[in-house]
């Protein structure tokens, strides 16, 4: 069984409150637009952490991370990729090997709106844990987390961090 964080969208960001949530993970994943690798290092010396690298991040992020990161958690393949899309309506850069070969769980980011749902046509479930940076268009900064048990996922909650400032 693992705890796992997902966030997205830090755009350089990392604060208090985001490492509290850090500390009772097990696992942190991070959907794209990472900005800064303090970031990333920050949560490294916590916790394991798979990421990708976003349309803000620079050559130093796309070095140390893919564009694409498909992996088994427990008995669940995963996907992360920043620009991802949604069901029915998949970035078109994937599109064709999602519908081949689909993960059991598709994660992106890049929107910047939480959004979890389940495509029934490829059978996957579907999560974008919004943005827990400071910049862009959100007014609430979002994460999420679950624990991966076996090939379940199960216990996802919304974590709403207060207004963006």
């Amino acid at each position: 069984m693992k705890k796992i964080l997902l966030l997205s969208d830090t755009h350089s960001h990392i604060d208090d409150t985001i490492l509290k949530y850090v500390h009772q993970a097990d696992e942190v994943w991070h959907a794209g637009d990472i900005g800064d690798l303090v970031v990333t290092d920050t949560i490294k010396k916590l916790k394991p952490l798979r990421a990708v690298y976003g349309n803000i991040d620079d050559d130093k992020a796309r070095m140390e991370f893919p564009l694409n990161n498909r992996f088994m958690c427990e008995g669940v393949d995963v996907w992360i990729t920043h620009i991802g899309g949604y069901p029915g309506k998949y970035n078109q850069a994937i599109r064709s090997e999602i519908t081949l070969n689909p993960p059991k769980l598709f994660i992106c980011g890049h929107s910047h709106i939480l959004k979890v749902m389940f495509d029934k046509k490829l059978n996957l479930l579907h999560m974008n844990p919004g943005a827990v940076g400071k910049s862009g268009f959100h007014d609430v900064r979002t994460m999420l987390r679950f624990v991966i048990d076996g090939d379940a996922i199960k216990g996802l909650e919304i974590i709403e961090i207060e207004k963006r400032v």
